[in-house]
């Protein structure tokens, strides 16, 4: 049996509807429809969705276990959203935004102009170092967030560059005199 699958998906203030293997959500932030596999169904019971299986296999529970976390992504984004949080190490380093379009100043001799996606917004303090990212789509966020860490990566011995605000960097010595 699946530990992930068989979970409740607690529905918050998120609307579900089921019809046939289609589940359909509305929420505050966003709304959509899920498609599961022939071998799943879902049903809801007291503001709680559930992801069931027709046939207990081995390959329907690795099934089970993914489309259950992919449709509880979507509903808990389209109710509260996901945010992220990053923050830009170095002198001279900012981020701009600019409608919806960010600039970033990174140590280069050009500034970098990253287009947003629409459903994805990103707020900067006054400095321009420390970054949040917020989107009702969880996989988007993280593509978004890894894309702009990509245009600067921290490097090891100084520690400058793009980071993720939880993420610790590896220091390396640099070198010293005999």
């Amino acid at each position: 049996m699946s530990k992930v699958g068989r979970k409740p998906i607690p529905l918050g203030e998120t609307s579900v509807t089921v019809d046939g293997q289609t589940v359909s959500y509305k929420g505050k932030k966003a709304e959509g429809e899920h498609t599961l596999p022939s071998v799943l169904y879902a049903s809801v019971e007291d503001d709680t969705l559930y992801v069931k299986v027709a046939q207990e296999k081995s390959e329907t529970r690795r099934l089970w276990g993914l489309h259950r976390a992919l449709l509880a992504n979507k509903i808990i984004g389209a109710d509260k959203g996901f945010e992220r949080h990053m923050k830009i190490v170095g002198l001279g380093y900012k981020a701009v935004v600019k409608g919806q379009d960010v600039e970033f100043s990174l140590g280069y001799s050009h500034k970098i102009n990253f287009p947003l996606p629409e459903n994805v917004t990103l707020e900067t303090d006054r400095s321009g170092q420390n970054l949040t990212f917020r989107s009702p789509d969880k996989e988007l966020l993280g593509l978004i967030c890894s894309k702009v860490r990509a245009l600067r990566p921290p490097e090891p011995y100084k520690g400058t560059g793009i980071q993720y605000a939880n993420e610790t960097i590896l220091r390396k010595a640099g070198k010293t005199k005999k």
